[in-house]
């Protein structure tokens, strides 16, 4: 079940309809350094995307990771294994880009708290699986949703406590033209008077959505 604080009472939801491409045109800087302040999250999965699909191994996803020269050099810091053998990494497989072949979603996550520092797609192809999409900007965290990448980002102003965050940034891709495009984003504005903890005071940044990025060739 998903870690995201939940929607509170009194939360407003802004539904914004979008058809034009985010991205697609190569790599670059997808948001602040990471925080060690950000909030929780965990995966979801729809149950068509979770169904009878062979998941790659951890340590073949950390390969990947590390081979991939597009992934952050902060990302590759936390691909170390939490005490034992395991790597702060979930995978989930299936078809996003419309090849018929199970495409791989990763979310790196923090070992301490299981905080979402970075999500990425690799799509399959002939000559193994290329990257298509990622998103740097913790905290953040990836699902597959009925054939959709859905990206979920937790907004904090200043003076915002780790697990009150402002606001939640929902946005949706779909895979067209031989990349994903925003098909639609949703921003909840939490209540601040549920909990009683959120602090007011400036607006934090937001430095904007997670961007594709183009397959080679």
């Amino acid at each position: 079940m998903a870690r995201w604080r939940g929607l509170g009472v009194g939360a407003t939801a802004l539904l914004a309809a979008g058809g034009c491409a985010v991205g697609g045109t190569g790599t670059r800087d997808e948001g602040p350094a990471r925080s060690e302040s950000a909030a929780q999250v965990s995966p979801a999965p729809s149950a068509s995307e979770s169904a009878a699909v062979p998941v790659m191994g951890q340590q073949k996803v950390v390969r990947l990771l590390l081979a991939d020269a597009s992934v952050s050099a902060e990302t590759k810091k936390d691909l170390k294994p939490c005490g034992g053998h395991d790597y702060p990494v979930d995978v989930s497989s299936g078809d996003l880009t419309g090849t018929g072949a199970p495409d791989l979603l990763v979310n790196v996550m923090t070992c301490g708290d299981a905080v979402g520092v970075a999500s990425y797609v690799y799509r399959k192809e002939k000559s193994g699986y290329v990257s298509v999409f990622r998103a740097e900007d913790p905290p953040v965290y990836a699902e597959m949703d009925r054939g959709d990448l859905v990206v979920t980002r937790q907004l904090y102003q200043k003076g915002d406590p780790v697990s009150y965050p402002s606001s939640e940034e929902v946005i949706t891709y779909g895979w067209h033209g031989g990349e994903f495009r925003e098909s639609y984003r949703m921003r909840n504005d939490y209540s601040k008077t549920v909990g009683g903890e959120n602090g007011g005071g400036e607006d934090g940044e937001d430095d904007g959505p997670a961007v594709p990025t183009s397959p080679p060739g």
